[in-house]
């Protein structure tokens, strides 16, 4: 069976993580196991909200070992040290593994970690069902090309203000004009309150695609983000996830 590869995009702030952990917990409900959760984005705390602690061990940081004198033993050429490091720096659980790009480790664009990321991405997501990566703020993503050679599915996020709604249509129109292989591209509205939708009126039909739906503004991740809880373990009842259950039974097909 082909892996099915998602992508999360959005501009900073809308809930991409908050999204891709639901998304993740939602995968694991409906049996798409095993799940690669790859956090691309510099500013990683997508293993906070999937509660499975500190990451010893970034993308960035492999990358900065090759650039030592002594970081790459001698029997092994760069590539295979690289793809040697990126297994071992798998953070391992029952149902999912997690990769994460890390923070910048001196000056310079993510270009070259970006490439490294999809380039081994390819290797390693042929031991899974699904991948979900969690992508940076913003369009740079997409403009250097997406993190892996396909997209089964593209979900992009936005809030309420008008300039998030813009960004969403930026990344629509971006995607399209770059060519990136994707198959279905879906726009969620996030952190809504009654009425929103509404007061945005045309504004959302500039973003070019139909609302697959809109995720409620939830006083429950607050809390549990206030008090350092993993928002993969919300209530089954919380409006979040109800809201994003109904959003993937219908985009992605549940059980």
């Amino acid at each position: 069976m082909a892996t099915f590869t998602i992508a999360v995009a959005g501009k900073g702030g809308v809930g991409k993580t908050s999204f891709c952990s639901l998304l993740i917990r939602w995968l694991i409900e409906n049996k798409r196991t095993p799940i690669l959760a790859v956090d691309a984005d510099p500013n990683s705390n997508l293993s906070e909200a999937l509660g499975v602690g500190e990451i010893e061990e970034t993308i960035s940081e492999i990358i900065s070992l090759t650039k030592e004198i002594d970081g790459i033993p001698v029997s092994m050429s760069q590539d295979e040290f690289i793809s040697y490091k990126l297994s071992s720096a798998l953070t391992e659980t029952k149902n999912f593994d997690l990769l994460a790009m890390g923070g910048p480790q001196g000056p310079g664009c993510y270009c070259f970690p970006n490439n490294v990321l999809k380039k081994h991405l390819t290797k390693l997501e042929k031991n899974y069902q699904t991948v979900v990566m969690d992508n940076e703020a913003g369009m740079e993503h997409i403009s250097r090309g997406t993190t892996t050679e396909h997209l089964d599915a593209l979900f992009i996020l936005s809030d309420t203000s008008r300039r998030s709604v813009r960004s969403a249509a930026r990344i629509k129109v971006l995607t399209k004009d770059l060519g990136v292989p994707v198959k279905n591209i879906y726009f969620v509205l996030t952190r809504a309150q009654e009425g929103d939708i509404e007061t945005l009126g045309d504004e959302l039909k500039l973003v070019g695609l139909p609302l697959a739906g809109v995720v409620p503004n939830d006083e429950t991740i607050t809390k549990y983000e206030l008090a350092g809880r993993a928002l993969y373990e919300l209530p089954s009842d919380a409006p979040s996830v109800v809201a994003t259950t109904k959003i993937l039974n219908e985009t992605l097909g549940g059980n």
